[in-house]
């Protein structure tokens, strides 16, 4: 065993037990502790383990002394489950972080680093950030997607906060990412950002997957329902799918997951699992912060309220026995209308990535954070869930234009969704149609006609709000002008 480790791990879920193992696999000597001490030892003790270079430890002070300067110390721990929090705290999760922290501090030294690999809110990671190096320490606050084989085997990962602590984990971090490139060479791990950049950069990617999965599986309940197709033709129509511009990790485990049979029953497993979802939050937290910038992401708030809907399953069994609507089959040509939902399903999700680029673009211009546009979609490239062939076509467009304001307006994706309009138009009708609902690729149409039109109904809007609360306005005929304000009460036509 090493005398000093490289780096320390706590908290030792599956994705901290998997970080860990890669990172020897890499010849990294790693540190690990976890408060529940048992789990140090029954780790350590695991045939697959107790001959690598992986030191337990049994508190903090023994995690801190077991590595090497500059220390570096990387959380993995779950929300609220390293330390007591205060009863009366209202985030418990966050107190608990902050408390590891604190200690920490006291134990390391200036220069040392701790890092949080958690979804942690970038808020959070911001103000943890300042208050770290103002104790001499460094502290990095980074997003690692790609679940629990991603994290074992080669993960995304998107790292922010003090600038000075990335050469000391570049080594580290990059090594045991995922990578791509025609040489299998590229990390999917850069440096995002100060501060909290690279948990803000996590939330989009996760914000991106909540739409992602909304749409595939809006584009199955389409199949399933408007033409009728079985499980083993969603498989095929899949397969097909993930070897054209979808190829996808998305595709192609919803292809996968069409094949698998239940054991007990013999029928497709798909069917008998309850349509409720759930959900872990980063999800809100993008649609909340889209709100608080202005930015338009109606395909991540569409995805959560969908998620939210699908959960209240008791109400929606009442319903069903009390609203009606229309109901049928589509019928047309089967092989063109499955060709129009995958067009559908491809240009939807082209708005969808529109709209996360536009809120980090906007978050970047409002915290001060020097985002790379085109580098950020290689680290998505590979390891994470929303990994697909489809990200080189953004990073092509951010390396021609770094100041592009819109997907939508580079010439590769202006032709993709204009080519796929008619088919796009032609699912959300039918789904209107037959009363098969898809939120989330009507979401994405009106997104797409609404940026594309030079005026909306806001004018009216604007007088609304001008009539009842004398918000003013401004006028097309006199730029610069203004703002106006009107007594429509006094100019209204009086009733003859």
């Amino acid at each position: 065993m090493p005398e000093k480790c490289d780096i320390g791990l706590m908290g030792l879920a599956v994705m901290g037990e998997n970080l860990v193992l890669n990172m020897e696999d890499h010849g990294f000597s790693v540190a690990v502790y976890n408060r529940t001490t048992s789990k140090v030892d029954d780790f350590v003790g695991r045939d697959d383990v107790k001959n690598r270079k992986i030191v337990g430890t049994h508190s903090l002070q023994e995690l801190v002394d077991a590595l090497a300067k500059p220390r570096k110390v990387m959380l993995m721990i779950k929300s609220g489950d390293a330390v007591p929090a205060p009863a009366d705290q209202l985030y418990p999760e966050v107190a608990a972080a902050d408390a590891v922290i604190e200690q920490l501090i006291e134990l390391m030294e200036p220069g040392d680093v701790i890092i949080d690999g958690g979804n942690t809110h970038f808020r959070d990671t911001e103000r943890r950030t300042k208050y770290v190096e103002s104790k001499g320490l460094l502290y990095i606050g980074t997003g690692v997607s790609g679940g629990e084989e991603g994290a074992r085997f080669g993960p995304s990962i998107m790292p922010g906060g003090s600038e000075k602590a990335w050469p000391l984990v570049k080594p580290i971090f990059q090594a045991i990412s995922a990578k791509v490139g025609p040489k299998g060479d590229i990390p999917c791990c850069e440096w995002v950002g100060p501060r909290g950049a690279g948990h803000y950069v996590k939330m989009v990617h996760n914000g991106i997957e909540y739409g992602d999965m909304q749409l595939i599986c809006e584009a199955y309940w389409m199949l399933k329902n408007a033409l009728g197709v079985s499980n083993a033709e969603l498989y095929d129509i899949f397969a097909e799918w993930n070897r054209g511009e979808l190829d996808s990790y998305l595709v192609e485990i919803t292809r996968d997951i069409f094949s698998v049979k239940d054991p007990e029953t013999g029928g497709d497993l798909v069917d008998l699992i309850l349509d409720t979802a759930g959900a872990k939050g980063t999800g809100k937290w993008m649609s909340q912060l889209a709100l608080d910038l202005g930015a338009p992401s109606t395909l991540v708030t569409t995805a959560v309220y969908a998620r939210s809907l699908s959960a209240a399953k008791d109400a929606r069994v009442r319903a069903s026995k009390v609203l009606g609507g229309p109901s049928g089959k589509y019928q047309g040509d089967k092989t063109e209308f499955v060709e129009h939902v995958r067009q559908a399903l491809y240009a939807s999700k082209i708005c969808s990535y529109a709209q996360g680029y536009v809120q980090m673009q906007a978050a970047a211009k409002e915290h001060g954070w020097p985002l790379q546009f085109g580098p950020i979609a290689m680290l998505w490239r590979g390891g994470c869930i929303i990994r697909a062939v489809f990200l080189e076509r953004i990073k092509e467009a951010f390396d021609a234009d770094p100041n592009l304001e819109n997907l939508l307006l580079n010439p590769y994706f202006k032709e993709a969704v204009e080519n796929a309009q008619n088919a796009w138009r032609n699912v959300v009708k039918t789904a209107v149609d037959l009363a098969i609902p898809v939120p989330a690729f009507a979401a994405a149409l009106a997104y797409y006609d609404s940026y594309r039109s030079e005026r909306l109904p806001a004018n009216l809007l604007q007088a609304q709000r001008d009539y009842f609360g004398a918000h003013t306005y401004k006028r097309v005929d006199k730029p610069g002008e203004g703002p106006f304000h009107t007594d429509w009460i006094r100019e209204r036509k009086q009733p003859e």
